[in-house]
């Protein structure tokens, strides 16, 4: 199996499904009792550092390698989709690049649109020490954001609990992203998926995403034929996918090594 370091992220974030991108993230940081039109249209109030435990969406963290034939090296990468609720669409997904022959390794992020990029991101493992990243390129359902670091930044993940990625907001709110460690180091030092497996399960895990979203829809259009109101019903759960997702976007240039 041969792929480009560039088309690599892709195959293991954005190529197998949509981020609720803005809209989702808005939701969940908006105040309680507050619409995003109405927080759209007021001046921003302080609201203080917001944080968001997230879940994963798969079973379980994915080890995926192949052959750069560019390059002429081995890579590999452990990835895995994350949300608020683990029957919600993915806000964030995580990938650790490790690249045969090199001691620096890639943290890729795709994260939600909506965000303030200059600042770039923040992450650290548990309470341990704050290293820095930035956002690379946008999409319309979603942003790439990567950071490279060396040996003891992929241990501290094997041995911790949780990653903490922070950024800002359009509000300039801090808010934490906490992605679950657990198992990751054992993925990333174990054999990678068979392609033909990760393939049945992407495919799956899309059929049960547009699933629960055509219910939500006709659940939606059932109230309003009953007289009800979309603010007086039940809302779709924060994150559900479109009902026809746009394809996933050409593939992101690798940024250059700090």
């Amino acid at each position: 199996m041969a792929f480009s370091l560039t088309r690599l992220g892709l195959a293991g974030l954005a190529g197998i499904f949509v981020l609720a991108g803005g809209e989702s993230f808005a939701q969940q940081a908006a105040p309680a009792g507050k619409s995003n039109q109405t927080q759209s249209a007021a001046p921003a109030q302080p609201q203080g550092p917001i944080r968001l435990d997230l879940v994963g969406t798969q079973p379980q963290w994915t080890k995926v390698c192949g052959h750069d034939q560019a390059a002429d090296k081995d890579v590999c990468y452990t990835t895995r989709d994350f949300s608020a609720q683990a029957n919600q669409a993915p806000v964030l997904a995580v990938a650790v690049y490790d690249i045969k022959g090199d001691d620096t390794r890639i943290i890729r992020l795709l994260m939600p649109v909506g965000l303030m990029l200059r600042p770039g991101f923040r992450f650290w493992v548990d309470n341990g020490a704050t290293l820095d990243g930035a956002f690379e390129i946008c999409f319309p359902n979603g942003c790439f954001a990567e950071s490279r670091v060396k040996g003891p930044t992929i241990d501290e993940m094997k041995k911790g609990t949780t990653l903490n990625i922070a950024v800002r907001n359009q509000a300039n709110n801090e808010v934490t992203f906490g992605v679950p460690l657990a198992d990751f180091g054992k993925t990333f030092d174990g054999p990678a998926v068979d392609p033909k497996v990760l393939e049945a399960e992407q495919k799956k895990f899309q059929e049960e995403l547009q699933k629960r979203a055509d219910e939500e829809r006709k659940k939606l259009e059932a109230e309003k034929q009953g007289g009800g109101s979309p603010t007086g019903g039940a809302a779709p759960p924060t994150g559900a996918p479109a009902s026809n997702p746009a394809p996933a976007p050409a593939a992101p240039a690798q940024a250059k090594g700090k």
